[in-house]
């Protein structure tokens, strides 16, 4: 009676016969048996049979129903099988969507609770799973996780390579993945050059290599694969380039900052000053880094920063001010002043006939700071490297102009702004056509002609790997797809810190 109604809410119990349904506040309870006269396939031969030893009872979990859990009380069918080479003497039938052997759960349960486990590991799993009316263990949703079957994949032509913390500072481990579909491949246990050499080796096929400036890996695919096409990730020549830059920027400070504001009593700059002071006496002391911080309360890295620093005006910062209501006023005030007094309540109806919205107390404010003076307060050292490194289409008309400004104050700091857009346009070539060879030779002749020490060893290290940069020059290829792996890749990591081993985490990054 319950065959037809069930067949369509639960299509796995249309192979056997319903006898009972129990529908209690808590549980879905059905009882059902197989069906005599078929045969069924021996597990050991795949021989079928249909002759009978006995039956027994077993109690399958199936998804929840109405927001009940569903438990079918099956009675299958012991079967003796008829292949006397069998090594098998007896067997049990299996149901089609139904049972499996030494499982006690449904294949569509298993399923669920398999992504589950797959998206969010231990712990977290056991937590969402009552919400699915289902009470797994988390040892149990480990068990089925690391037994779930990894996808099979085919060497891919073009790889990815980069690795990613195990534990940061000590253990790292490394990351392939197809770089034209973003597909997985495999995950190895650390960065060593063998290792990565005798994967490549065991996977022939790989016709081009996506990486990074490391030379590990730059020798663990010449010793791998000697015929693959090497390629330096453009984003990684160029944030190198922008850290050779920030140093450069650094170097020639003095010539684009303005002097410092004077270190008022109680302001920022003073208690900079002051840690400075005894940063550096303590050091001359002979008191380490550690017990330095320890004894004024900074962090380590704190310390450092301030140990680095030998003239303590390279600290001082010049105010730094929010946008407000009035910067887009700032001309007019300064010409107004500039062509004698005026009173604050005149300006004020001035600027709000051309649309100022703001409270008097904020002009007033903004004058006594002497901000109409200046268009732009100096730049940090990182914001100028900033305006530097971006393309000048797309930066607003008063960062450009303000950096024009700047570099322009300093014969060096204007050679290095031509390096870098020369440079730009060098990376840019493969969204066109190849990249000229010579045209990176001209570049590099010119970096080492002019007196930028920093750019020179940016240059020395693309020289050592000239054949990869060439191709990140020339081919579509990049790495940014495996960065973006390493950062979901994070994400895993947190879901199981401090308890995962690297089997586990594997699995999870080659199944997400």
């Amino acid at each position: 009676m319950y065959d037809i109604e069930l067949e369509v809410l639960l299509p796995q119990l249309s192979a056997v016969r319903v006898e009972e349904v129990q529908a209690g506040t808590g549980l879905i309870r059905i009882t059902a048996r197989t069906r005599d006269g078929s045969g069924a396939a021996c597990s050991g031969c795949g021989r079928s049979s249909d002759w009978v030893h006995s039956r027994y009872v077993r109690h399958v979990a199936d998804e929840a129903v109405g927001g009940r859990p569903v438990i079918v009380e099956l009675s299958v069918r012991r079967l003796y099988c008829e292949n006397p080479d069998c090594p098998k003497t007896t067997f049990v039938e299996q149901v089609d969507g139904l049972t499996v052997r030494y499982q006690r759960r449904t294949p569509a349960l298993q399923r669920l609770l398999g992504a589950v486990a797959t998206a969010l590991a231990g712990k977290t799993a056991v937590r969402l799973l009552p919400h699915l009316h289902q009470l797994v263990s988390c040892s149990t949703l480990l068990t089925l996780l690391m037994a779930l079957p990894l996808p099979a994949m085919a060497v891919p032509r073009v790889l990815g390579v980069d690795d990613f913390a195990l534990q940061r500072g000590h253990r790292y481990a490394t990351i392939l993945i197809d770089v034209l579909t973003h597909a997985r491949v495999d995950v190895l246990p650390d960065r060593t050059v063998e290792t990565l050499a005798a994967w490549l080796r065991a996977h022939p096929g790989v016709e081009v290599v996506c990486r990074d400036g490391s030379a590990s890996y730059a020798e663990a695919i010449r010793q791998g694969a000697p015929d693959a096409v090497q390629v330096s990730d453009r984003w990684h020549l160029w944030h190198n380039l922008a850290a050779a830059v920030e140093k450069t920027v650094a170097a020639h400070a003095a010539c684009w900052r303005a002097k410092p504001p004077e270190a008022t009593p109680g302001s920022r700059n003073e208690r900079v000053l002051q840690t400075h002071a005894a940063v550096h006496e303590s050091l001359e002391a002979g008191v380490s880094l550690c017990e330095t911080g320890r004894h004024l309360g900074l962090a380590l890295n704190t310390v450092k920063r301030y140990a680095r620093v030998g003239a303590p005006e390279q600290l001082i910062r010049p105010p730094q001010y929010r946008r407000c209501l009035v910067d887009p006023f700032r001309d007019h005030l300064r010409e107004r002043r500039a062509a004698g007094p005026v009173a604050t309540t005149t300006l004020l109806a001035e600027i709000r006939v051309m649309g100022y919205t703001g409270s008097p107390n904020l002009l007033v404010r903004y004058l006594e700071q002497g901000r109409d003076q200046e268009s732009l307060a100096d730049p940090s050292i990182r914001r100028l490297t900033s305006w530097i490194m971006t393309d000048p289409d797309h930066l607003a008309d008063e960062p450009g102009t303000h950096r024009d400004k700047l570099t322009a104050l300093c014969p060096e700091m204007s050679i290095l702004t031509g390096h870098v857009t020369t440079f730009a346009k060098l990376l840019g070539h493969h969204e066109h056509s190849p990249g000229d060879p010579a045209a990176l030779q001209e570049w590099i002749e010119a970096v080492n002609a002019d007196d930028l020490p920093a750019l020179h060893g940016f240059v020395r290290g693309m020289e050592k790997d000239r054949d990869a940069v060439q191709a990140g020059l020339d081919l579509p290829y990049s790495n940014g797809a495996t960065e973006g792996i390493n950062n979901k890749t994070k994400l895993l990591k947190r879901q199981t810190y401090g308890r995962a081993g690297f089997a586990l985490l594997r699995q999870r990054i080659l199944l997400n």
